[in-house]
């Protein structure tokens, strides 16, 4: 299903792009096409650039390649600042480079390993322990990234677009300095500006010691098998990877503080957890880090306070990992420069519904916007929609209600929509209908697999026609699933018209 809806959209963007260049839109000379005025200076024709977008990663990338589809001429930087162990990567961002795409064929190596322990169920001759190598797997990964990387270079240059690999910060609002990493500078103008900058891993302030652990942009480009690992943390983040390590054979703890996929469906989350925990990912619950110390042999000793139990707990291994959150990219953009601004709290930049900062003529998308959903694909749309309010005279918003996503756990989550305690807190309880059910996956039959934490759960308002607010799904392949489901919950389906269809052939 996910496959036949990135077709679709290719084919859409194909038609789309055929037209293109046989009819362009004029922008009306005083006003841009969001309704946001134009300075004088960008409309006089003074700037370089129509469209600077500064961040190489998937919502830069969507918004300058929309752009310069519509003729318009288009520049973008992109920089890596390594990270505190040194790691770096190429043009795509955070999901290409160190998220989505290797979490997901690491994710997907481990699901092969259960696999192959479920093959002799059904008469394949195959040792059940077979070992995993992780510098294969590493490498093949890492290969291909870097094929995305100058798959990206490649798209841009076909379109015309300057690509920049620089550090930008603002000079002025239509003005910004790019540094090399050699130091060379360049000034770049445009007439709009979009930040697209994302975020990265947080590393603990009250830590003694975090500097000795890793975070996901070191994972991910690991030579090397991480061996026994720590992760700290119960975001989608730490159990994602946590789980992997589990099903790639390697020794693996989660530390929570709380609660697990704090924002997420907690009667989900806790499934979630209880399927890792039942099948040997182990958990430190209701701790805390305290400090890390590195060893002679470059182990590292961890100590923390198990605040259940009120006493100082430490154990030594391989690897400690930090998923305890991330910070927005606004830290070296200068933003004080220019006016635009950020949320006191997170530090993220502050948009109206049409992607425009507090200055005229800077937008920002994705991670690095308040409020907005950490996802590559809201993040991806945001920038075509931008693009085409700015260059093509639309008025269409990015709506980001009732977006789908999945957790990539060994049993992986779904949802789309609210969950039950955030329809509690906006409906109540006394006016909510929740529908669910425990069930058993046709491939975990044979195989005789624990299906105890296979469910599915709809939230709906108990009047009227049953409007559905919530859905969610556990079990293998949920992303493919939630995603389908997403279509009907996005145009206000009704429990009904899903108990009417008919089942898919199977």
């Amino acid at each position: 299903m996910a496959a036949a809806a990135v077709a679709l959209a290719a084919a859409t963007a194909a038609s789309r792009r055929s037209w293109r260049h046989l009819f362009r839109w004029r922008v009306p000379s005083s006003r841009a096409p969001c309704g946001l005025v134009c300075s004088t200076r960008g409309l006089s024709g003074g700037n370089e650039y129509d469209l600077l977008v500064i961040g190489g990663g998937s919502g830069g990338l969507a918004c300058a390649k929309e752009a310069a589809d519509f003729g318009k001429k288009v520049a973008i930087l992109d920089y890596v600042v390594p990270s505190p162990r040194g790691t770096s990567w190429g043009l795509g961002g955070t999901c290409v480079n160190v998220g989505c795409i290797p979490k997901k064929l690491m994710h997907h190596s481990a699901l092969l390993g259960s696999a192959i322990r479920d093959a002799h169920h059904y008469g394949w001759d195959v040792a059940p322990l077979a070992q995993h190598d992780w510098g294969q797997m590493a490498e093949a990964i890492q290969n291909h990234v870097k094929s995305l990387n100058w798959g990206y270079r490649v798209q841009l240059q076909e379109r015309k677009v300057r690509y920049f690999n620089m550090l930008g910060s603002f000079v002025n609002e239509h003005t910004v300095r790019g540094v090399t990493k050699a130091g060379k500078e360049t000034v770049v103008t445009a007439d709009h500006i979009v930040i697209a900058t994302g975020g990265r891993p947080r590393y603990p302030d009250d830590v003694e010691g975090a500097q000795y652990g890793i975070t996901s942009d070191d994972l991910f480009w690991l030579k090397k098998s991480p061996g026994k690992t720590l992760v700290v943390g119960a975001s989608y983040v730490s159990l994602e990877c946590a789980g992997f390590l589990t099903g790639l054979g390697l020794d693996a703890t989660v530390m929570m503080r709380s609660i697990p996929l704090r924002g997420f469906d907690q009667q989900m989350a806790l499934l979630v957890t209880d399927y890792m925990e039942a099948h040997g990912t182990k958990f430190l619950k209701h701790c805390t880090m305290k400090k890390l110390e590195k060893l002679e042999d470059n182990r590292l000793r961890a100590t923390w306070t198990n605040h259940e139990e009120g006493r100082e707990e430490a154990s030594i291994f391989d690897t400690v990992m930090w998923a305890v959150g991330r910070v927005p990219e606004t830290r070296s953009l200068n933003l004080e420069k220019v006016g635009v601004k950020l949320h006191p709290g997170s530090q993220k930049i502050m948009v109206n519904a049409s992607e425009a900062t507090s200055v005229a003529h800077i937008y920002a998308i994705g991670d690095i916007t308040e409020g907005r959903p950490e996802l590559t694909p809201t993040a991806i749309l945001a920038g075509k929609l931008l693009a085409r309010r700015l260059f093509s005279q639309s008025t269409e918003l990015m709506d980001y209600d009732n977006v789908p996503t999945t957790v990539f756990t060994p049993l992986e989550y779904g949802s789309v929509g609210l969950s039950e305690e955030e329809a509690e807190k906006r409906y109540g309880q006394e006016n909510l209908e929740v529908y669910h059910a425990y069930y058993k996956p046709l491939e975990f039959t044979v195989a005789e697999r624990d299906s105890s934490q296979c469910y599915i759960k709809m939230v709906c308002l108990r009047e009227r026609d049953q409007q559905i607010l919530g859905l969610h799904f556990i079990g293998p392949n949920a992303g493919e699933v939630i995603q389908g489901f997403a279509l009907g919950v996005k145009v206000s389906a009704e429990p009904r018209t899903l108990g009417r269809m008919a089942e898919a052939q199977i």
